[in-house]
């Protein structure tokens, strides 16, 4: 039996067959014992190394080593006889085997902090902005510090869009593109990163035609931009400018806007959806606030909501937006009114308030704030005020006495929720366009920015550069930052020196030599030897051949005659035959042969004495019987002779 069973172990396979495993038990009551009282040990060397830290100053020689790691849950080593328990039946040598035939990867070591302690938990959230190196200051820090010194205005660049007003306004989510509309009809595209410090665009569209772009937005991906004109319909291109969709135009002669494919009437505003990719809303002077997609490539619009003034008529959406978590839309009317709506729902509105503006002056911007409670809308009545949505019947705070002008000025807040931000703007001459930044809770004025000789219709604070984008009135558009405060941006671009031009030699007379040109084209080489081409000339039979002499008589050749190719010697050869035709010039010479010979008036009495009598030949008898005989055979009618002649 030894022998056998020498052998098997011998052979490998001593395992198989009549031996079994039996399965492992552990003590958990000695195994949790053993862990906390590791923590303990590990917890009072920790203790004990902050205290000394505290106490003195202590080199980095004299610092206590890291403690050992955590135990993992599992078999302990044999060195503790409480740690595992064999079973009686069960030999040394089936114990040994069972330990070294464990199977699977061992448990991954615990991390370690810089205290020497494991990590609680994870904490997963969407990434923070970046910072700059120079930048130490904590948040506690910024928190505390005033409102007027969280504005990022200490430095500014112009773009120059055009010669009219910056009218629309968009810069992706990351902040590398901004695009600017204006009333020139034009779209400029700026890449702040492969621009220079000499701020040119990289690209100029005219989606619209002559139409003037009134709204820009960069969708949540940053992949595709919306464009509203002063058209009906609005249109959507792809980030480097090419169309992607143009919805379609409704019917304007269908009462209920409702079961329209689209607008018919020009479009005001126009945004995209906060969450979902590829829709979006357009608000129109045709009473209607439309949502669309993308996917269903304009056919027709996914949802309409109708906006209607105190009396039951319609009224104009001059703005248009969607709440930050997209559930609400709200529009601003014509009429003064604020009118919201749920986004799944669009029989009534959820939220009304028909006194927010004075009515016909209209409400140029309506923005949510981050937290979404809030609500800022501009009008066009000079005034700017906050409302809470929680309760919409009066207003918390009103800002007077802001002129606008533009029905597209903005309002919006700032990226920490603690100041909100609009333009106004002047008549020409008449002073200066400011930016203005007013605290949320009273509505005091943080700060102003005077702009020279125009004013702000436009304005856009990024929340991820921390940057501040003003289109002006006279066509140019500026950017605010602050080294400290800002990140990427038009910090990327002005520090970039301007590409120089290559130069290019150009000659003044410049001779081009082309062998197989047209002898027109050919320099003219005449000189001494003008003669010699002058006899070759002579002798070439094409070069030298005599001119045409001029046709004489009805034509020759192909050629017709001066006389009987005309309308009136047609009409006297065929329709009137007794009058006199000078076809032949013989007979017409001859006509007045008589009366020259009886009345010389001019040459006739010189030559009458030296010159012959001219005598005519004579018909003789036969020739006068021969003619009278044709006459009698002749048997053709009168009225065909004249046809004939």
């Amino acid at each position: 039996m030894d022998e056998d069973t020498d052998m098997s172990k011998v052979m490998g396979f001593s395992s198989f067959g009549g031996t079994k495993k039996k399965a492992r038990t552990f003590d958990l009551d000695s195994i949790l014992e053993q862990t906390r009282k590791t923590a303990q040990e590990r917890s009072r060397k920790v203790f004990e190394e902050k205290e000394a830290t505290r106490g003195s100053d202590s080199s980095d020689d004299e610092r206590m080593p890291p403690p050992p790691p955590l135990p993992r849950p599992g078999p302990q080593p044999s060195t503790s006889s409480a740690s595992q328990k064999p079973a009686p039946d069960s030999d040394s040598d089936d114990s040994d085997s069972s330990d070294e035939a464990m199977i699977g990867p061992p448990l991954p070591p615990p991390q370690k902090t810089a205290a020497g302690t494991e990590p609680e938990e994870e904490f997963i959230g969407p990434p923070m902005p970046p910072r700059d190196s120079d930048e130490d200051s904590d948040d506690d820090d910024e928190e505390e510090d005033p409102l007027d010194k969280r504005i990022p205005a200490s430095h500014e660049i112009t773009l120059e869009h055009g010669n009219k007003t910056v009218s629309a306004l968009a810069l992706d989510p990351s902040g590398s593109r901004l695009i600017t509309g204006g009333y020139d009809y034009d779209i400029r595209f700026w890449d702040f990163a492969a621009m220079d410090a000499s701020l040119q665009s990289f690209r100029t569209i005219q989606p619209c035609e002559c139409h003037n772009i009134r709204s820009l937005a960069y969708t949540i991906t940053g992949d595709m931009i919306l464009i509203a004109a002063g058209n009906s319909q609005a249109k959507v291109y792809d980030r480097d400018g090419f169309e992607v969709l143009e919805c379609s135009k409704g019917d304007q002669y269908l009462q209920d806007m409702a079961k329209t494919k689209g607008h018919v009437a020009s479009l005001n505003s126009a945004c995209w959806h906060p969450r979902t990719k590829g829709l979006f809303l357009t608000c129109s002077d045709d009473s209607t606030v439309r949502i669309w997609d993308v996917e269903s490539e304009g056919k027709k619009h996914k949802t309409a909501f109708k906006a209607r003034s105190q009396q039951g008529r319609k009224t104009g959406v001059t703005s248009c937006g969607f709440s930050r978590d997209g559930k609400l839309i709200v529009g601003g009317c014509e009429d003064g009114s604020i009118q919201i709506w749920d986004a799944n729902l669009n029989v009534h509105t959820k939220f009304l308030q028909r006194t927010a503006h004075q009515n016909g002056a209209g409400i140029t911007c309506v923005s949510f704030s981050y937290d979404n409670r809030a609500l800022l809308s501009r009008g066009g009545d000079d005034t700017m005020k906050l409302w809470d949505i929680r309760s919409f019947k009066r207003p918390l705070n009103v800002a007077t006495k802001l002129q606008c002008f533009y029905q597209m000025t903005d309002c919006t807040f700032s990226p920490d929720d603690k100041m909100v931000v609009t333009g106004t703007q002047v008549k020409k001459g008449e002073g200066n366009g400011k930016l203005v930044f007013l605290d949320r809770e009273t509505f005091r004025t943080v700060d102003e920015i005077e702009l020279q000789d125009t004013g702000v219709v436009r304005c856009l604070w990024h929340y991820r550069l921390n940057q501040i984008i003003v289109g002006c009135s006279n066509g140019k558009t500026k950017v605010f930052y602050d080294p400290n405060k800002s990140h990427k941006g038009a910090k990327q671009c002005v520090v970039k020196t301007k590409r120089s031009m290559k130069q290019v030699e150009t000659v003044v007379h410049e001779q081009i030599l082309t062998p197989h040109a047209l002898p027109i084209f050919r320099e003219n080489r005449r000189g001494r030897m003008a003669w010699k081409q002058l006899v070759k000339d002579r002798s070439d039979p094409l070069r030298s051949h005599r001119p045409d002499l001029p046709v004489s008589g009805a034509g020759a050749g192909g050629r017709l005659g001066a006389t009987g190719s005309t309308l009136s010697s047609y009409i006297s050869r065929t329709i009137a035959p007794n009058i006199i035709d000078d076809s032949n010039p013989r007979e017409s010479i001859l006509r007045h042969a008589k009366e020259a010979e009886e009345n010389p008036v001019y040459l006739g009495h010189v030559y009458k004495i030296t010159q012959p009598d001219p005598k005519l030949a004579e018909k003789t008898l036969e020739q006068e019987i021969d003619e009278q005989e044709a006459k009698e055979k002749d048997t053709t009618p009168a009225w065909k002779k004249l046809k004939l002649a």
